[in-house]
């Protein structure tokens, strides 16, 4: 869009690096400012420098916190965005299922918090992007419509309990900005490269299948019988986009899922697949599973497995009509077949690079689980 100038927190996290990537090569006139923590300058310094330099030409950098005042900008960089600023997404976030609640709270609520008083303070605004998740819909079973929010749900992380918390104030503050909320589901890397930045979340069971001996067959946690939602990061960025520029979107919710999702047992069958490894066999109950992912000091070699399991048990579906009254076939979520090879193919990679160093490290006492 011309003369656009696109406000973003949460850089240069994956999901934002992403996002700030697609922005800038999709709208050749947009500018992107990026509000960046000082402890990841470089990294956001390192991303900047291996874009096009076309595309770097049009991204600034500013040094800040999404969980400080103000997002720790100064008066006058808040002014000097309140004259050009028209578009707003906040996709700072804790998204790890092992975070610690104190991490979720300020950065999910607390910064939420303070990106809504920023865009108050930004007269041209036509939208406020809040990236949220899916997951805001706790242990519910069953149908979940977009509109919906607090359904006597409980919350089984400190992430989702605060995601749905911000997710409240994006609403509440709905009557007088122009919002616009995303629900992703689980996201994975890209489908076309199987790029990601933490192998977590369903990458455990992938890494546990590429890992084992040709002929183990693995056993699934659970029956694998529940829809497992799964979204690249690719198809994310791009539908945040199209409903950051529809008039349409303003004061609605979307789910960003896979219409048509597999069970986690077709999901892991493609993966074994993809992997040259025999698919999962049988299946360990899931009160079983519960009782070894609280096995003591387990947390030190795998974060968020009981967080991960939760998600895999759960017998739920989004709707989508507000997605696809908005979106129609302008942007759809590709079927996990067709990028599961790209997603393999990632993890092997790094799985030997891992190795490599290992390796170049020198003999220690410490086995290697990936052999």
């Amino acid at each position: 869009m011309a003369g656009s100038v696109v406000l973003v927190t949460g850089y240069p996290s994956f999901g934002a690096r992403q996002l700030v990537s697609h922005l800038l090569a999709e709208e050749p006139d947009t500018q992107v400012r990026a509000v960046v923590r000082a402890s990841l300058a470089p990294a956001a310094q390192a991303h900047r420098a291996s874009l096009d330099p076309a595309l770097a030409a049009r991204l600034t950098l500013l040094d800040g916190d999404a969980a400080h005042l103000d997002l720790g900008l100064s008066g006058r960089e808040v002014r000097d965005l309140s004259a050009e600023v028209d578009r707003f997404h906040h996709a700072a976030q804790v998204s790890y299922l092992g975070a610690e609640p104190r991490e979720a709270e300020a950065l999910n609520v607390g910064g939420t918090r303070e990106a809504l008083a920023i865009a108050r303070a930004l007269p041209r605004l036509r939208a406020f992007v809040h990236h949220g998740t899916a997951f805001v819909s706790g242990d519910r079973t069953g149908l979940v419509r977009e509109d919906e929010l607090r359904r006597g749900q409980r919350f089984r992380n400190a992430v989702e309990e605060t995601k749905a918390r911000a997710e409240k104030l994006v609403r509440d503050a709905s009557a007088h900005l122009p919002t616009v909320i995303l629900r992703p589901s689980l996201v994975v890397g890209d489908s076309a490269t199987g790029e990601v930045d933490r192998l977590d979340g369903p990458y455990l069971l992938v890494l546990l299948l590429l890992s084992s001996p040709v002929e183990l067959a693995i056993p699934l946690p659970g029956r694998g019988r529940a829809p497992l939602h799964i979204v690249p990061v690719d198809y994310v960025v791009r539908a945040a986009r199209l409903l950051g520029l529809h008039p349409d979107a303003v004061g609605k919710t979307f789910h960003l899922v896979d219409r048509a999702p597999l069970t986690a047992r077709e999901v892991f069958e493609l993966v074994a697949r993809a992997g040259g490894k025999r698919g999962p066999r049988g299946f360990i109950p899931a009160n079983v599973t519960r009782a070894l992912l609280h096995t003591p000091g387990l947390d030190r070699f795998v974060k968020s497995p009981r967080a991960f399991f939760d998600q895999l048990v759960t017998e739920v579906q989004y709707d989508t009509r507000a997605t696809d009254a908005v979106l129609g076939h302008a942007v759809s979520c590709p079927p996990f077949a067709s990028y599961v090879d790209p997603l393999v193919t990632y993890v092997r990679a790094r799985v030997e690079e891992e190795r490599e160093r290992r390796r170049a490290e020198g003999p220690d006492d410490v086995e290697d689980s990936l052999t």
